[in-house]
C-alpha cells in the first residue's frame, strides 16, 4: 500500500469524457487521428532540427524543446484515455494516478515558462533586432530553457508530496479522462485547506509570472509592428505573432477557466471539454504554428523526407 494512503483504496475509476457508446466512438476515432499526429510529426521536427546543423540558432533550440515537451504532454493521458473507450473497468492504480498527476502538472508548467521564453525570444527579434545576438546567446538561452523544467518540476513536487499524505475512504470515481488534482482532493475524506491553500499560491506564483511575460512580450511586438512602414512587412510580421498569440491565447485561457471558475455540476463536463484543449489540442497546433510555418524547417524537413524516399526507393 502506497505511503499516505492508509485507507485501503487502491484504484480509482475513470469515467472519461461521455458514456454514450456512440460519443465514444466517434472521440475515440477523433482522439486517435490527433495522437497518431502528434507523435510523428513532433518527433520528425526534433530529428530535424538536431541533424540539420543550419538549424543550430536558439529559436529553433526552444522548437525542439517545445516539440519534445508537447510530445510527452499529450502522451501521459491520451494513451489511456483511449484505451478506457473499450475498456470495461477504466481503472488506474492509486501509483499511476499520482504519477499521472505530477507529470502533467510538470509539463504544464515547463511549458508555460517556455512559451515565455519564446515570446521574450521573438519579443528581442522583432523590437530589438540589433541586440537580439548579444542578448540571446547560447549560454543565456539554455539557462531559461532548463529553468523551465525545474521549475515545472518544483512546483508539483510539493504538490505532490502533499497528496501522498491524503486519505482515501469513500468513493473512487474520477469524472474526468485523466487524474485531475482537484478531482482526486474531492474524494479525500480528511481536511484539504492546507493542501488547497499551497496549490492556490503554487498556481499563482508559477503561472502569473510567465504569463505576465507573455503578455508584456506581445504588447511590445505588436506595438513595434504597427510602426512598420511597410504594409508588407507589418502583415507579414502580424501573421506571425497573431498566430502564435492565438495559441499561448487558447493555452492560457482554458487552464484559467477549468482552475478558476467554480466547481458546479454545470461547469463540471465543460471543463472536462477546456481539459482536452490545454492537454490535446495545444500539443498537436503547436508543431504547425511554431515549427511548419518556418521556412527553414520546412525546407529542412523537404530534404529529409527527399533523402528517405531516395533511400527506400527501389532501383529498377
Amino acid at each position: 500500500m502506497e505511503p499516505g494512503n492508509s485507507t485501503g483504496v487502491m484504484e480509482f475509476v475513470l469515467l472519461g469524457l461521455s458514456q454514450t457508446l456512440e460519443i465514444q466512438r466517434f472521440l475515440f476515432i477523433l482522439f486517435l487521428i490527433f495522437y497518431s499526429m502528434i507523435l510523428p510529426v513532433n518527433i520528425l521536427i526534433i530529428l530535424t532540427i538536431q541533424g540539420e546543423h543550419h538549424l543550430g540558432s536558439l529559436m529553433f533550440f526552444f522548437l525542439a524543446n517545445l516539440a519534445f515537451l508537447d510530445t510527452c504532454y499529450c502522451s501521459i493521458s491520451t494513451p489511456k484515455m483511449l484505451a478506457d473507450f473499450f475498456s470495461s473497468s477504466k481503472t488506474i492504480s492509486y501509483g499511476g494516478c499520482m504519477a499521472q498527476i505530477f507529470f502533467i502538472h510538470f509539463l504544464g508548467a515547463s511549458e508555460r515558462y517556455l512559451l515565455a521564453v519564446m515570446s521574450y525570444d521573438q519579443y528581442l527579434a522583432i523590437c530589438k533586432p540589433l541586440h537580439y545576438a548579444t542578448l540571446m546567446n547560447g549560454r543565456f538561452c539554455r539557462q531559461p530553457a532548463a529553468g523551465s523544467w525545474i521549475n515545472g518540476c518544483l512546483a508539483i513536487a510539493i504538490i505532490t508530496c502533499l497528496m501522498l499524505q491524503l486519505n482515501f475512504c469513500g468513493p473512487n470515481e474520477i469524472d474526468h479522462f485523466f487524474c485531475e488534482s482537484t478531482q482526486i482532493i474531492n474524494l479525500c475524506c480528511t481536511d484539504t485547506y492546507l493542501i488547497e491553500l499551497v496549490i492556490t499560491i503554487l498556481v499563482v506564483l508559477f503561472t502569473l509570472p510567465p504569463f505576465a511575460l507573455t503578455v508584456v512580450s506581445y504588447v511590445c511586438i505588436i506595438s513595434t509592428i504597427l510602426t512598420i512602414p511597410s504594409t508588407t512587412g507589418r502583415q507579414k510580421t502580424f501573421s506571425t505573432c497573431s498566430s502564435h498569440l492565438i495559441v499561448v491565447t487558447i493555452f492560457y485561457g482554458t487552464l484559467m477557466i477549468v482552475y478558476l471558475l467554480p466547481k458546479t455540476n454545470t461547469l463540471r463536463d465543460l471543463n472536462k471539454v477546456f481539459s482536452v484543449f490545454y492537454t490535446i489540442l495545444t500539443p498537436i497546433t503547436n508543431p504547425f504554428i511554431y515549427s511548419l510555418r518556418n521556412k527553414k524547417v520546412k525546407e529542412a524537413l523537404r530534404k529529409i523526407i527527399c533523402k528517405c524516399a531516395d533511400f527506400t526507393r527501389i532501383p529498377n
